[in-house]
């Protein structure tokens, strides 16, 4: 147990800052004018405030004269604490603004696999440009992971793509997506006349991304009305690998629309229409709750918005 005594609040004898450091200036130039013209206010303003903390105070501790300003006995003294009190506070200024610098220097950002692989790099170059001073560092997993991440303070800005703002988090949307359901050209889905249905979707082992994953949160969500999802063929942690497994001919896939663009118009892998199903999803950006980003996290989330 600590022997100090209860915390005791400061004075509301003690002056503001502004106030003391108005005095230092009549001490250091001899005329309550020249010090209101240092400190960037009119005189009466300056006499005003220089009266109020002797009220404060009470004491007097500037004569006034034709000559100029000069200070009493006690004006000296508290001069010379308030120089102290003064110089503290610019030794605290100038360690808050180390911490910005050192905060202002990096960025660590959390990010589900579509948005990390197909978006980010983007934003990221457009930092660099207005930020050429900040070091990112980016970690790749499922939407599970970023919240991690971010609720255990390895982060400081992250990117979902569920069906909601994960616990604990705020959130903001800075996109949107589709999920598709994708098949290598040989498999007998792309010869089909009439479209698949939800149910034929939710029966078939499909080759999918993990559980936790903002893809699967979503297809998991859409299929649950039909049945649910059969026992997955594969389950991969990474939309690369799935996309080779779904090539390859194993199976077919759900995938975002963003990651399978290519691969869709080279004829590698073919869209397979899906009768009633509704894919959409939003991409957010998410931070803990109640601390918005600052520094180059909200700089990012800014850049966000701006090329969506």
């Amino acid at each position: 147990m600590s022997d100090a005594g209860p915390s005791v609040p400061l004075s509301h004898r003690v002056p503001d800052l502004g106030a003391l450091e108005l005095l230092l200036a009549v001490a250091r130039l001899g005329s309550l004018g020249r010090a209101a013209r240092a400190r960037g206010i009119s005189q009466p303003a300056a006499s005003s405030r220089i009266r109020s903390m002797e009220r404060q105070l009470g004491v007097a501790l500037v004569e006034r004269s034709p000559r100029g300003s000069r200070l009493t006995d006690a004006g000296a003294l508290v001069t010379d604490w308030a120089r102290r009190v003064v110089e503290a506070a610019e030794a605290f200024d100038a360690g808050a603004q180390a911490l910005r610098g050192r905060r202002d220097s990096r960025l660590r950002v959390a990010a589900s696999m579509t948005i990390a692989e197909y978006l980010l790099p983007g934003w990221l170059i457009a930092l660099r440009t207005e930020l050429p001073g900040t070091a990112v560092s980016l970690l790749a997993g499922n939407s599970s992971m970023v919240a991690e991440r971010l609720l255990a303070g390895e982060a400081d800005l992250g990117f979902v793509e569920g069906l909601a703002v994960p616990a604990g988090l705020d959130g903001a949307v800075i996109a949107h997506d589709r999920l598709v359901v994708v098949a290598a050209p040989s498999h007998p889905w792309t010869r089909r006349r009439g479209e698949l249905t939800a149910g034929e979707l939710a029966a078939t082992p499909l080759i999918l991304r993990e559980r936790g994953s903002g893809t699967r949160q979503v297809l998991d969500a859409a299929l649950a009305a039909h049945g649910g999802l059969a026992e997955p063929l594969l389950e991969l942690a990474s939309t690369t690998a799935v996309k080779a497994a779904v090539v390859s001919e194993a199976a077919p896939s759900v995938l975002s629309e963003l990651a399978v663009g290519e691969e869709l118009g080279a004829r590698r892998l073919v869209e397979i229409p899906v009768r009633g199903l509704r894919l959409g999803r939003e991409l957010r950006a998410v931070w803990p709750a109640g601390q918005r980003p600052a520094g180059p996290a909200r700089h990012l989330l800014g850049l966000t918005r701006r090329t969506s």
